[in-house]
Order: C-alpha cells, then sequence, then structure tokens
C-alpha cells in the first residue's frame, strides 16, 4: 500500500507541475471554510522572498512564520515542491546560510531548479528523495521546515525520526500539516483520491503529537490551528446514507496545524 500511495501522489503532483496550476490541497476534495472559500493555502505574496512561479497553492500554513531562522542557518524544507518555502526561507537565511528542498516528484524537482535558476541563488539546493529516507547526513540542519506534506508520507513514525537525525543538536523545526480529531469514517481515511487532497493521509492529532514526541523532540507545541470542513457531496462519494448521516452526527474534525519542536 505505501507505493501505491505514494505513485498516486507523484501522478497527482506531476500533473500539477504540467498544469502550472495548484490544486492539491482543494481540487481534489472541494473543502469549504467557515468564510466560504476553498482553499488551504496561506496567502504568501507579502513575503519577502517570495517567488509567484513557484507557488502552487500546495500548503496549509508558512512554517517560516513560526520559528526563528536566523542568518547563516542551513534550513531544509521537506516536501518542498516548486521551492515556494525555500525561496522564503533563502531571504531569511541570507548569503552565508543554505536551504535544501526535498521532494521525491522528479517534475517538482525541474520546476524548482527551473525557478532557482532565474533566481540565480547560489545557496540553494534541490535533492530528489523521500522523507522516510532523506538524502541528507546526521546533524545537517539548523531548521526544517515543511509544508502540508507530511500528512501524505505513509509511515509518519520514520518520517520524523530521519527529521530528528538531519538536526544538529540545538536543531528545531516548524511543520505546517492536517490531521483529524473525532470519529472519521475509515472510508475517507483511506480513498487514494484523497491523498492529493491532504486527508486520506491525515492522522488524528494526538497520534500526530505523540509520533513526534516519540522521536525524541521536546518543547513540542502547537502554534497555529484552524479547522476546516469537507462538502457534503463529497463525503456522500464515499459513504452510504446510513454512514453519512453518522458522520454529519459525529464530532470529526479537520484541521490545519503548524507544529514547532526541538531537538
Amino acid at each position: 500500500m505505501s507505493k501505491e500511495i505514494k505513485d498516486t501522489v507523484k501522478e497527482k503532483y506531476s500533473l500539477i507541475v504540467e498544469q502550472n496550476k495548484g490544486c492539491g490541497c482543494e481540487c481534489e476534495t472541494d473543502f469549504v471554510f467557515p468564510d466560504g472559500s476553498k482553499n488551504f493555502s496561506k496567502d504568501y505574496t507579502q513575503l519577502g522572498g517570495y517567488e509567484k512561479d513557484a507557488d502552487l497553492n500546495l500548503g496549509c500554513g508558512i512554517p517560516t512564520g513560526a520559528i526563528d531562522i536566523k542568518a547563516g542557518n542551513i534550513v531544509v524544507d521537506l516536501g518542498s515542491g516548486a521551492g515556494n518555502d525555500v525561496f522564503v526561507a533563502r531571504r531569511l537565511v541570507g548569503e552565508t546560510g543554505q536551504v535544501i528542498g526535498i521532494d521525491m516528484t522528479e517534475a517538482m524537482i525541474k520546476k524548482a531548479n527551473e525557478n532557482n535558476e532565474k533566481l540565480g541563488y547560489k545557496n540553494v539546493e534541490f535533492k530528489l528523495g523521500e522523507i522516510e529516507n532523506i538524502p541528507l547526513k546526521e546533524n545537517t540542519a539548523d531548521v526544517v521546515i515543511s509544508n502540508c506534506v507530511m500528512n501524505l508520507v505513509p509511515n509518519k513514525e520514520l518520517a520524523f525520526l530521519e527529521v530528528y537525525r538531519i538536526l544538529n543538536k540545538k536543531g528545531r523545526f516548524s511543520i505546517s500539516d492536517i490531521v483529524i480529531t473525532g470519529e472519521f469514517p475509515e472510508q475517507l481515511r483511506k480513498s487514494a483520491e484523497l491523498y492529493v487532497g491532504c486527508v486520506a493521509g491525515a492522522i488524528d492529532k494526538e497520534q500526530y503529537l505523540n509520533e513526534i514526541k516519540n522521536a525524541g523532540f521536546k518543547n513540542i507545541k502547537i502554534v497555529e490551528e484552524k479547522k476546516y470542513n469537507l462538502s457534503d457531496e463529497l463525503v456522500k462519494q464515499f459513504l452510504s446514507e446510513e454512514e453519512f448521516q453518522m458522520y454529519k452526527k459525529s464530532n470529526a474534525k479537520i484541521l490545519s496545524i503548524t507544529v514547532y519542536g526541538e531537538k
């Protein structure tokens, strides 16, 4: 199942690059927010380092905004996509730092390198690799960031252990992601169609935080949290009428969170 999940994610995200249109967290799932909008992603346009061609609207937070990134830091972005968070982090680390983006989709790496070539940054690098087996040496990074990607990783336990491994002794992370609470129907959890919609791979909020704690991190805290709703039309595609009514009466919630932690 792990390979099937990864193949699905690669296929969908490759298509996003080809279409040059971000829809990872909205097109597949038709999310409806309290304000009526249908987009997980945050507004990056006012941030220093923002590059329009790198912003595919695939995130669910701004991880660089929840952590103190200093000039000279080495920052690693896991699931870096076209480079959106990488280029924002590059502005913060300056000429003396370094930012490394890791992504498992070749099309994303190609797009990110094209964006970087246009910008001319010499201290930005994109590497093809998986979060469960990050192609970096231990104690490499001062900071690890990630934006709505961990939920797509089948083995989250191993992923957080890898984050711990590549951080140096005083390293810290800021990760924005999707989690769930309450009785969330298994049919929705397992749907491959929802993986790129950032729901099917999401796990319970407390389990998510425990995975981080079990990896060895300390001073863990949720910096930001926001609730979202799935449209009834989407849910009905995967549940019987009886199951749908039970779901509506349940306390199931979808949350975007930004979590901070230290090694």
